[in-house]
């Protein structure tokens, strides 16, 4: 009878730590990235009241007779399912499709979250809402990503710049028509070229048909503004391909510059002959940043170009459920978690990342709310053996009057 009451009590103590879990799993229903858990049962150890016996001649074996001593919580496990996706259109919004958490630097200590909802402090670091520096890996001067260097706080201030770079080689493409007027209307066509400080100079290139048979030859003319910098001729053959192409080596503002015309063609009726581009570039300023599936942050600069600026890391484990939570939705490695694993998004196993979007809890309200009428009933249950065996104690006590 003493045995039952402590059944009940385990009950009691097994069911209300059910209705805790229960009730933190509700509560975080609007946590971003927050991943719900659950409670696990299992029996104690079982009193042996009559063991077991083997079948022996004429008579046959028994089988083992036990009481069992109550219920414990075998474990609360986290449920790791990816929660649904929700569009910000904020560009520090982060969310990962698929397994792998964010690598924060809180305190010195590194810990790992699922929840991407990150900010600039006023030194320009990526940090979450507690302060933790989101880390990864910076780009070089060139825009260049070493995923495979040691991880650092990823930084994004508002003086970062891209420095200038001198054209060294303009491309034009297209198609120069083989029935223009001979030493009729020339085409010009215009480019800003930039010297070694970013200075932009217009460059133009003058197109003059001088024969067109057997095939169209050309004089090209170049010039800066009114000044000739060099003379040149393109030569096609009957088909319109391109046959010679002798253009000089021309200076401007100071930068050596090659014109590469190799891709032009001769055919008729077609005049799409334009400057493709060059490999120059003025000096900008970091504006604003857009994130690649892989986690390489695209800035945005004054001078109208885009080069990476950092990449987010995100780390991967063995056994996901052996991290420790640690508040302020992060989490811990231990010793039954693995090591982690850090690289790129969208490789060896973790999940690609989306910008602009947020990863919601994934608690389900209607599974929740059935386990606390589950929880509920099985404290009831518990609380009435109590009673019970309360009342076969007031009979055995009434039998002495």
């Amino acid at each position: 009878m003493l045995r039952s009451l402590f059944s009940g009590i385990s009950s009691l103590r097994s069911h209300q730590t059910m209705l805790d879990v229960t009730g933190n799993n509700i509560a975080n229903a609007n946590t971003t990235g927050f991943k719900a858990s659950q409670t696990r049962f299992e029996d104690t150890l079982s009193q042996m009241l009559n063991a077991p016996g083997a079948p022996q001649g004429a008579n046959g074996g028994t089988n083992p007779a036990q009481v069992g001593l109550g219920v414990r919580v075998a474990g609360i496990s986290t449920n790791f399912t990816p929660g649904a996706a929700q569009q910000t259109g904020r560009s520090l919004d982060m969310m990962i499709d698929g397994d792998g958490f964010f690598v924060v630097n809180s305190g010195g200590e590194q810990l790992y979250t699922r929840s991407g909802a990150f900010t600039l402090d006023g030194l320009g670091r990526l940090v979450t809402s507690s302060g933790a520096q989101v880390m990864g890996w910076a780009a070089d001067a060139n825009g260049v990503v070493n995923a495979n260097g040691p991880l650092s706080n990823l930084s994004l201030p508002v003086s970062t710049t891209m420095g200038a770079r001198a054209t060294s080689t303009v491309t034009f493409a297209g198609n120069l028509p083989s029935d223009a007027e001979v030493g009729g209307t020339s085409l010009v066509r215009s480019i800003d070229v930039h010297a070694a400080d970013g200075t932009a100079t217009s460059l133009d290139v003058r197109f003059t048909l001088r024969s067109s048979t057997p095939g169209a030859t050309w004089d090209v003319q170049l010039l800066d503004g009114d000044t000739p910098l060099g003379t040149g001729s393109i030569a096609f053959d009957a088909r319109g391909g391109l046959q010679n192409v002798t253009i000089p080596r021309v200076t401007v503002a100071g930068a050596p510059i090659d014109l590469d015309m190799n891709g032009l063609t001769g055919f008729a009726s077609l005049t799409t002959v334009e400057a493709a581009g060059q490999d120059g570039q003025g000096a900008g300023v970091l504006q604003s940043f857009s994130m690649n599936a892989d986690g390489t942050l695209m800035g945005s600069f004054s001078n109208g170009l885009k080069r990476a600026v950092g990449m987010v890391a995100v780390g991967s484990f063995a056994n996901a459920e052996g991290l420790e939570k640690v508040g302020g939705s992060m989490l811990r490695a231990s010793v039954n978690s693995g090591d982690v694993t850090v690289g790129a998004a969208g490789e060896g196993g973790r999940g690609a990342l989306t910008g602009g979007a947020l990863e919601m809890s994934n608690v389900d309200l209607s599974q929740e709310f059935t386990n606390l009428i589950i929880a509920q009933r099985g404290f009831q249950a518990g609380s009435r053996i109590i009673t019970t065996s309360d009342e076969l104690l007031q009979e055995l006590v009434n039998l002495k009057r």
